[in-house]
């Protein structure tokens, strides 16, 4: 797509009324781009430029004092400037040795007019001509995207879309993916690199690249290396219209895959029902997976209810975005839809003391996603135990449903993630299957609870706090933001309740227990007294 954007000084002076015009320095800048022409006649004028302006001067703002044109010349050169046309005779009759000798070394253009021209004329014809350059450039770019849209319907592979590029500019096409190799549009000779870059070396001088990114993180990188050509402000529009197009096209694949893989649903539910051996594992793994690193490895599950659900769900479109966040942070993979909530098996490839970090990190990242912000709302995960034994997917897959139940009941206190970590929950989990928990702590706790209904008090509220606090009165009542004095009225009133001897080590962790018990209950609708 032949284009002749941008405009320079030397296209300039083949225009109307420069025929006379004379280059009496800087010649060697005559490739200067100009974006517009302006007539000054200030000598204050580096705030009013804003890069690559051809200037029409008559001199009148400086006349023949040298030091303030010198001045002016220095501006323009500052404020990159394209060029500068004087018109001599009225009021400027010569030019000061020194100032040719400063537009020489910095290479820019000073051009007199020997004659009177018309001003008016030469900025009505270059901005005639830039308007429409710019409108052309315009018109091709959107013929490029229409091309490109049609060809995103038919293409199946990505490299017909470098070629369509490779055809509109004419510069050579590097196309590199993650971990992948670089690949060139045009291909390389018998005899060698035709772009002169090696792969894996640095873009040469000229050379611009285009990050193309998928789910926040980057994902492959778009280059053009200059050919016959410097690259222009047109070929960084098409650069990053193609670049759009890439990701599309590349995001449309991953979507296919991610599709594929949802059919192998019934093997990965098998796996977490513990239906295979180590040995048929690995080898399905490596069958059809032959380059993944296995270094151990946890089930996480999640959900979210019904009424969090904000429109349609996608929920491949969710697993895509789980594998791509975890991915990035040294994990592979599989999903399977289990009914009620997903379960995702996660097999680490990195060091495994960095794999809960890692871990939590990845959730973290999913669940501030704008995916996740926009369409579900109280997602819930459970993460299980991490199982060095392929075969024991199961164990981690029932610890991570355990720490799913027990996070999605006790939602008024922060709990972790991970099923490891939730020491007396799980104590207190099986106490509520094997026994009458609720008689327990409302044997414990009931007369508090019953007195700050009664009283609209927070002696539940100071005990929890005091506890957390190892009994420190100055911080609990800092943390309480009450007086010392109320606090030791609090408990007072808490010891005639639980005895004098509430803080002893024994007494301290049933009543611990009997807390995180009264939370786990309460959440999960049970209650203490009828509440």
């Amino acid at each position: 797509m032949a284009y002749s954007f941008p405009l320079t000084v030397a296209d300039v002076l083949r225009r109307k009324h420069f025929e006379k015009a004379v280059v009496a320095a800087g010649k060697d800048g005559l490739s200067r781009i100009v974006k517009w022409v302006y007539v000054v006649e200030v000598t204050k004028i580096s705030n009013l430029l804003r890069g690559k302006e051809l200037i029409l001067s008559t001199g009148v703002g400086w006349q023949e004092d040298d030091s303030l044109f010198l001045s002016l010349l220095r501006q323009l050169i500052e404020c990159d400037a394209s060029g500068l046309c004087i018109e001599l005779g009225t009021y400027a009759s010569s030019i000061p040795k020194e100032a040719l000798e400063l537009a020489d070394r910095h290479h820019f253009p000073l051009i007199l007019f020997l004659e009177e021209v018309p001003f008016v004329e030469i900025t009505h014809d270059i901005h005639t001509y830039l308007i429409n350059q710019q409108y052309k450039m315009i018109s091709q770019l959107e013929s490029y995207s229409q091309e490109l849209n049609k060809k995103l319907l038919n293409i199946h592979h990505h490299r017909d879309i470098l070629k369509v590029l490779h055809h509109c500019l004419g510069h050579y096409v590097v196309f590199k993916m993650n971990g992948a190799e670089a690949e060139y549009v045009p291909g390389r000779t018998k005899r060698g690199d035709e772009t002169g870059v090696q792969p894996g070396a640095s873009l040469p001088p000229g050379a611009v690249s285009k990050p193309i990114s998928l789910f926040g993180a980057e994902y492959a990188e778009l280059a053009l290396l200059p050919a016959g050509r410097d690259i222009n402000e047109f070929d960084l529009l098409i650069l990053d219209r193609t670049a759009t197009a890439l990701a599309q096209h590349l995001l449309r694949n991953l979507y296919v895959e991610e599709r594929r893989r949802t059919e192998e649903n019934e093997w990965v539910k098998g796996w977490m029902a513990g239906e295979y051996t180590d040995e048929e594992v690995s080898s399905y793994l490596f069958d059809h997976f032959p380059s993944l690193q296995i270094n151990g490895g946890a089930v996480w599950v999640c959900k979210a209810d019904a009424a969090g659900q904000k429109g349609s769900f996608d929920s491949t479109y969710f697993k895509l975005l789980c594998r791509s966040v975890f991915e990035q942070r040294g994990f592979f993979l599989l999903s399977a839809d289990m009914g009620r909530h997903l379960a995702f098996i996660t097999i680490n490839q990195r060091d495994e003391v960095t794999w809960k970090s890692r871990m939590e990190e990845g959730i973290e990242c999913l669940m501030t996603s704008e995916f996740v912000q926009a369409k579900l709302s109280n997602l819930q995960v459970g993460v299980g135990t991490f199982v060095q034994s392929l075969s024991a997917m199961k164990k981690s897959y029932a610890a991570a449903l355990e720490a799913l139940k027990i996070r999605s009941r006790v939602k008024k206190e922060p709990v972790s993630l991970f099923y490891d970590d939730l020491h007396l929950y799980r104590m207190i989990t099986v106490l509520d299957k094997y026994s009458n928990l609720r008689e327990m702590v409302d044997r414990c706790l009931g007369p508090i609870v019953e007195h700050d209904r009664k009283h609209n008090g927070k002696l539940l509220e100071t005990l929890k706090v005091y506890l957390q606090c190892n009994g420190s009165k100055q911080e609990t009542a800092k943390r309480l933001f009450i007086v010392r004095q109320t606090l030791y009225h609090r408990i007072e009133k808490l010891e005639s309740f639980l005895g004098a001897d509430f803080m002893e080590a024994d007494k301290r962790l049933a009543l611990e227990l009997m807390l995180k018990a009264y939370d786990y209950l309460m959440d999960g609708g049970g209650g203490v007294h009828g509440w």
